[in-house]
C-alpha cells in the first residue's frame, strides 16, 4: 500500500465566501469553482456572508425605490 500524499493546510477565505454567495445570488457556478470554494471557507462564513449580503442587498433596494418614488 503507498502512503497518502500529504495535503496542503487549507486556508481559509472570507472573501472566497464573499465570491461564492455574490455567484449564488446570481444563479451561475461552475462546478469546478464550486467544489474549490468549498474546501475553502468554513459553513459559518457562508452563513455570515449571505445574511450581510442579504441585508445590503434590501437596504439598496430599499433606498433605490425611496430615490425614485416621490414623498
Amino acid at each position: 500500500m503507498s502512503e497518502p500524499t500529504p495535503q496542503a493546510p487549507v486556508k481559509h477565505s472570507l472573501w472566497r465566501a464573499f465570491v461564492m454567495v455574490a455567484w449564488s445570488f446570481f444563479g451561475i457556478r461552475k462546478g469546478a469553482e464550486h467544489q474549490r470554494d468549498l474546501a475553502m471557507v468554513r459553513p459559518v462564513q457562508v452563513v455570515v456572508v449571505g445574511v450581510i449580503s442579504g441585508l445590503l442587498f434590501v437596504l439598496s433596494l430599499a433606498l433605490v425605490v425611496n430615490l425614485i418614488v416621490p414623498n
